[in-house]
């Protein structure tokens, strides 16, 4: 399987297989912030609009870097309930560390949309990242959108595991994912060009996609 260059050409390569709602007037929604620079090429490509969906990761509360769910934009958490019980973590036990990751989530919505509003209900909806790995974030924004009332609900993202693809079908109208490698480490390893993307690139394409 060959690797994308860049998120630009994952965009622009994903557009190709969702040609089937160019003209449906798409909200397509970018998760920051490498995926709103995938987003932005499909929103394109689609003549959709362009906008942001947030989300943040729940960790551990003894490892904050194992990423036990994410807390959507409504404060509606996606727990990982199988890995939690695993490990012998409550829901109780993850609240002070989703109350907190929600307090970040307002702050960077207001830093990407200002007092714009997301208008969601009865639109067609593709949910963009620039890849998946475990899910947890995706499948949080997945929740908050069909809660949000979407008509028809769609996930893309250019690469990610066939296993996580599966689950995220059973979750969507339509999942599509060019790229599921059977050995998949990390979303990285299958982008030339992985560098971080700046909260000011992301206003930026926010700004141009809500201009168009």
């Amino acid at each position: 399987m060959r690797r994308y260059s860049d998120r630009r050409e994952a965009g622009a390569a994903l557009a190709t297989h969702l040609t089937h709602h160019a003209g449906s007037d798409p909200l397509v929604l970018g998760i920051p912030r490498g995926g709103v620079v995938v987003a932005s090429e499909v929103a394109s490509a689609l003549g959709g609009l362009l906008d942001v969906v947030v989300a943040r990761k729940i960790g551990a509360p003894f490892s904050p870097e194992l990423a036990l769910g994410a807390v959507a934009p409504d404060g509606v958490p996606f727990i990982d309930r199988e890995m939690a019980s695993r490990l012998g973590v409550s829901e109780d036990d993850l609240r002070p560390e989703t109350e907190r990751q929600l307090v970040e989530l307002k702050r960077r919505e207001e830093l990407y949309r200002g007092g714009r509003r997301l208008d969601i209900g009865g639109r067609t909806v593709i949910v963009v990242d620039d890849g998946v790995a475990t899910g947890a974030t995706l499948r949080a924004v997945i929740g908050y959108v069909a809660r949000q009332g979407a008509r028809f609900l769609s996930c893309a993202v250019p690469v990610g595991p066939p296993s996580t693809i599966d689950l995220i079908a059973t979750e969507v109208d339509e999942v599509v994912c060019p790229l599921q490698p059977p050995r998949f480490r990390a979303v990285g390893d299958w982008y030339e060009d992985f560098s971080q993307t700046t909260d000011a690139e992301v206003l930026a394409l926010l700004e141009a996609g809500h201009a168009a």
